[in-house]
């Protein structure tokens, strides 16, 4: 029996952090609050970077805890874009000319069912990106036309991009590895950005939890003197106590950022003030326009960043920072500063560790996939198990709170509840549900909001791997705060009402039998 097959035998508590940060927040049902249900248009990409969420986060290779509180990502900048790369950009349904489409690349290479390891490849151009390029050229073609691309756009000639890859592993349940490494592709030296993100989720400006977390950053004392790792204190008053620690790196040392996950409705909305006067955009507008207003000087916030910035990357050069993240439980943090006994975050088992993971993979995958299998046959399907394993995501949705409002948001507009009408509320009859799960998702991007049809697919795949999060994935839409009070199953967040056909039942099946 493999190692991650011994993990199995008791997963909740090496499941209780994983990749369960969705790669788009914006344009989801549930941070519509609209009167017509057009939740493209109420929450646009153009605001994601200055915005809070209700219901749940976003991020490129993102982690967090199941219950979705502490999250952590990565963010890029090239020196040429208008804002930081830290959420996958895409058309809506009404600008792409074939409905709404991811417009990146970026590819699951590995990942184990309790997320012992992990890995994810990224390809970010190094000219500017071609947002508005991308929705004018695709909203000027009709149906039957192909679809414009980002490698159409020519941004990607000559191999001018830097692949970013980030690979997690668990040293223990609560303690996570994380490296990530730029290769440069192109012919010319390019600069990069390459910012470790790590904040909270806005539990707090909705008026049902008063209590603010904190993150802030670390005194160093009672240490070796040449350990210059800077390290970020995260204290949560239901998670617990983490921290993030950033190796330093010759060609980049690394500087800290904080402003708080909160909406700066100053420049969204045109009001005379904010709640706070370091908002969520704080680090995009320190990093990408030179303005360190939105920065907190106190270094303390609820939302934090990693900085490390590259001046130049040889043309087939690659880059390499490391990052630990793990659960403070021997209570090393007092008051800002760091005990002694926090200098092993990049000692040799670091390495080691990362190693031993990987190797761990290749064990737990050799006993499920057939050993007839071609080699190719073999990559295909580890690559597709990959994609299941980092579609699983936290999925928050409450509907009665969601149609009734907030009680420190203004009210919803009426017609949100409306059953009937010229624009009928969506999903009024399924006030029962109530949602704060780790998913399967349909995908990462075409689908990142719950639909029950695809969940049942994936259920079958899922159950060569991992049958015990397969079954209960079933198990979960059958209880009683998910099944309308009519034994109807909800189909999908823009319409649980809808019909599906029986696939639940099917999967149900090809699960007992397997």
């Amino acid at each position: 029996m493999s190692a991650e097959h011994g993990r199995l035998e008791n997963p909740k508590q090496w499941r209780a952090w994983g990749p369960y940060v969705a790669s788009r927040q914006w344009g989801t049902v549930r941070e519509d609050y609209s009167a017509n249900g057009d939740a493209w248009n109420y929450f646009p990409f153009d605001h994601a970077h200055q915005r809070a969420y209700r219901w749940g986060e976003d991020g490129l290779a993102g982690i967090s805890d199941a219950d979705g509180l502490l999250n952590f990502s990565i963010a890029l900048h090239n020196g040429k874009d208008d804002r930081l790369k830290e959420r996958l950009f895409g058309l809506t349904n009404g600008q792409g000319n074939h409905g709404e489409d991811v417009k990146e690349y970026w590819w699951p290479l590995d990942a184990t069912p309790t997320h012992s390891w992990a890995s994810w490849l990224y390809r970010y151009p190094q000219a500017a990106y071609p947002y508005q390029q991308l929705v004018a050229e695709n909203g000027a073609r009709s149906k039957q036309e192909p679809e414009f691309e980002l490698s159409d756009t020519g941004v990607l000639d000559h191999n001018r991009f830097f692949d970013i890859s980030v690979d997690h592993a668990k040293a223990d349940v609560d303690d996570l590895l994380i490296t990530i490494t730029a290769t440069n592709h192109g012919p010319d030296m390019a600069p990069l950005e390459l910012l470790g993100q790590l904040w909270f989720t806005n539990t707090w400006a909705w008026g049902n939890d008063p209590e603010i977390p904190e993150l802030r950053a670390l005194v160093i004392a009672g240490e070796d003197p040449t350990d210059s790792a800077l390290r970020i204190a995260a204290s949560h008053h239901r998670l617990g106590n983490f921290v993030l620690a950033a190796e330093p790196h010759l060609d980049a040392m690394p500087t800290l950022l904080f402003c708080d996950n909160e909406t700066n409705d100053v420049e969204l909305y045109g009001a005379e003030t904010n709640r706070t006067a370091y908002p969520k955009d704080g680090i995009n507008n320190a990093v990408v326009h030179g303005d360190f207003a939105g920065v907190n000087p106190q270094n303390r916030g609820t939302k934090a960043a990693v900085r490390y910035s590259f001046a130049g990357i040889a043309p087939g050069q690659s880059v390499t920072v490391r990052l630990r993240l793990r659960a403070d439980s021997a209570n090393a943090v007092i008051d800002g500063t760091t005990r002694p006994g926090m200098d092993a975050d990049f000692g040799p088992t670091f390495a080691a560790t990362m190693a031993q993971r990987s190797h761990e993979a290749d064990s737990f995958y050799a006993a499920v996939i057939p050993a007839s299998a071609s080699v190719e046959d073999a990559h295909v399907a580890r690559r597709a198990f990959a994609g299941l394993m980092w579609g699983k995501q936290l999925y928050r949705y409450t509907v009665e709170d969601w149609l009734e409002g907030d009680p420190a948001q203004p009210p919803p507009p009426p017609e949100r509840k409306q059953a009937t009408g010229a624009v009928p509320g969506r999903n009024t009859r399924w006030r029962n549900l109530d949602l704060a799960h780790v998913i399967s998702m349909p995908d990462e991007w075409e689908y990142p909001w719950f639909a029950a049809w695809d969940l049942a697919f994936h259920t079958v795949p899922l159950a060569h791997i991992d049958p015990a999060f397969a079954k209960d994935q079933l198990l979960l839409l059958c209880r009683e705060f998910v099944l309308h009070p009519d034994g109807q199953l909800p189909a999908y967040e823009w319409a649980f009402g809808d019909v599906n056909p029986p696939v639940h039942a099917w999967a149900a099946w090809q699960i007992y039998t397997l």
